[in-house]
């Protein structure tokens, strides 16, 4: 049965790492994504298999490289067998006004956090539809529900990403195979720390100081979201008292979006 077999994209590190991390002490098997050497990823793929007894891989892959993401997913059915549970995480960040946002980086953001979402849901639900049973959760954003200033090839991605998850939602729904999305809002990773900083220096504060400032422009919860909150959501989201949860776009948010 396909129920335990799971493909996280960008996995190495943040909510990605932390699902895996959650998935595992539950006993699920992985295939681990992201741009570290073969080396580094294949490190941690053994500390979970050691930590936890489960199966776990690693492939490097560029997501933007539609050649590389197909090795990727030959590589997980090779090693894993017939993937149940799809988690779409990867994605990169750049923040610069429409006038100025370089044309290149709108195309990589677009083909990371959007196009590579497609391509692992066209090759991989047509086989959880056979097999009766399936879950795809792709990691979308509190960006995916509302705007923010300089954010326009991101926001424009996870919007995109949202929409994407609801038809193949419909189209899978009878079949046994849910998909829907998370929408963090601040959460405790590196795709952060650039924004953090910007803030620090504009306002000359403290690093510690620029996240509070910086969450509570958005969101009345005063921390952080910890990535292993996510990876519990997923957990559930796979669950069997998520059976009837499909094209939903969940919020942890701290309350943004509430407002």
């Amino acid at each position: 049965m396909n129920k335990e077999n799971v493909l996280i994209t960008g996995s190495t590190s943040g909510i990605g790492l932390a699902t895996a991390r959650v998935l595992a002490a539950q006993g699920f098997n992985l295939m681990l994504n992201g741009l570290e050497s073969d080396a580094e990823g294949s490190a941690l793929a053994e500390g979970l298999r050691r930590e936890f007894g489960v199966k776990a891989s690693y492939c490097q892959a560029d997501l933007a490289n539609t050649g590389q993401l197909q090795q990727l997913i030959a590589e997980a059915q090779a090693d894993l067998g017939p993937i149940g549970v799809l988690v779409n995480n990867a994605g990169i960040q750049f923040t610069s006004s429409l006038e100025e946002f370089p044309p290149e980086k709108w195309d990589v953001i677009i083909a990371v956090n959007l196009s590579a979402a497609f391509h692992t849901m066209q090759r991989l639900m047509p086989a959880m539809q056979q097999e009766g049973w399936g879950r795809v959760i792709n990691i979308a954003s509190v960006h995916g529900l509302v705007a923010s200033p300089n954010k326009a090839a991101y926001c424009a991605a996870k919007h995109g990403l949202v929409g994407l998850s609801k038809v193949a939602a419909l189209e899978y729904a009878e079949h046994g195979v849910t998909v829907n999305c998370i929408c963090p809002g601040w959460t405790d990773t590196p795709i952060l720390n650039h924004q953090f900083n910007e803030y620090a220096k504009t306002h000359g504060v403290s690093f510690e100081e620029a996240k509070l400032g910086l969450i509570q422009t958005k969101a009345p919860y005063p921390e952080l979201i910890s990535p292993e909150a996510i990876g519990r959501m997923i957990q559930f989201l796979i669950s069997d008292s998520a059976d009837a949860i499909t094209g939903t776009s969940i919020p942890i948010d701290g309350g943004w979006t509430a407002q």
